[in-house]
């Protein structure tokens, strides 16, 4: 029986000049795997290209290598996406920047590009819910004991600057940011110990679990109804590749319109479970797999955290920024 692993494996070793120009499918046999590698000093990024699919883009210092025009015009094999990179591991990758990062025909101006989906197909999207202590507070919730774990699911994933489209006022209006660390894992983890954990990260991203509050906490506590309808996860612009990250030493803030002042303004030394301990943790009760994403919680300083008289929730026409250190900017807006 064929997986959706196995799938993605063969696509993004059959990737190369005949496939990358379209959709990326694999049209001929792959070559034996290698050992995995994960990517190192690596910031990448999903564009959109003319007829519609997503394709990996490289930030280089020059601008964006689009992998895709690369690899189809010097006939190279590398991944089509960053789920298949997650997936096949990154040496055709570092293959192809190698050969083409300084030809000008392949490197784009970023202002130029649309920015796709990080993410497409994870098989898992794990969330951690109240996982700073003042959120937790300011929510008016005792201090977890083990990492409170829901989930997201695929409907939910979401580009940089995309446009969030709000349901109507009788499905939820009580809208809400959560400014995230999203995890991005790298190779199988099972039963792994906290020291190790991290060894088993590909790399960061800023992530966004936008939320319905009313659909979360006022129908009886349905925390994933509230979080995953349609593009409630927008993730970007860039992932990062673990060795350039310290998860836990990273300023995180979020910005609602032109507001000057952060409504959220924290650091991630401040988590109650940091994300050795989450992965150690989560990876005790399932595998988690390459291309698995993370949430790892959001700080204080949200609307439901807020007294009920200065409640006033998100609404379209507004506009949402998240920034993490190191991670770059995510902008949305609400519609």
């Amino acid at each position: 029986m064929t997986t959706r692993r196995d799938f993605i494996k063969t696509a993004a070793a059959g990737v190369g000049a005949a496939t990358l120009g379209t959709t990326g499918a694999a049209t001929a046999a792959a070559p034996a795997a290698a050992p995995q590698q994960m990517p190192r000093g690596l910031t990448l990024l999903s564009m959109v290209q003319a007829d519609g699919s997503e394709t990996l883009g490289v930030k280089l210092p020059n601008g964006i290598l689009d992998v895709a025009a690369a690899g189809k015009a010097l006939n190279m094999a590398a991944p089509a996406t960053l789920d298949a990179l997650l997936v096949s591991g990154s040496a055709q990758l570092d293959q192809l920047i190698a050969a083409a990062r300084d030809r000008k025909e392949f490197v784009k101006d970023e202002s130029s590009i649309k920015f796709g989906r990080l993410f497409t197909d994870p098989a898992k999207i794990v969330c951690v819910g109240l996982n700073y202590k003042a959120h937790a507070e300011e929510a008016g919730e005792k201090l977890p004991k083990q990492p409170i774990l829901f989930n997201k699911y695929n409907n939910t994933l979401a580009a940089h600057r995309t446009t969030i489209k709000l349901p109507p006022r009788e499905v939820s209006y009580k809208f809400d940011y959560e400014t995230e660390l999203l995890v991005v894992i790298g190779k199988t983890a099972r039963n792994v110990s906290e020291a190790e954990a991290l060894d088993y990260v590909a790399g960061y991203a800023i992530g966004h679990d936008f939320s319905a509050r009313d659909l979360q906490l006022e129908t009886g506590g349905q925390w994933m109804v509230g979080k995953t309808l349609d593009g409630f996860a927008p993730i970007g612009p860039y992932f990062v590749s673990a060795d350039q990250v310290d998860p836990n030493n990273l300023t995180i803030e979020t910005y609602v319109n032109d507001e000057e002042r952060p409504r959220q303004s924290s650091h991630t030394s401040k988590f109650i479970f940091n994300p050795q301990k989450v992965i150690s943790y989560t990876s005790r009760l399932f595998a988690l797999e390459p291309g698995d994403i993370i949430f790892t919680g959001t700080p204080e300083g949200v609307i439901v955290g807020m007294p009920k008289e200065k409640q006033v929730w998100l609404k379209a026409g507004d506009r949402i920024t998240s920034r993490i250190e190191k991670l770059g900017t995510l902008q949305f807006d609400l519609a």
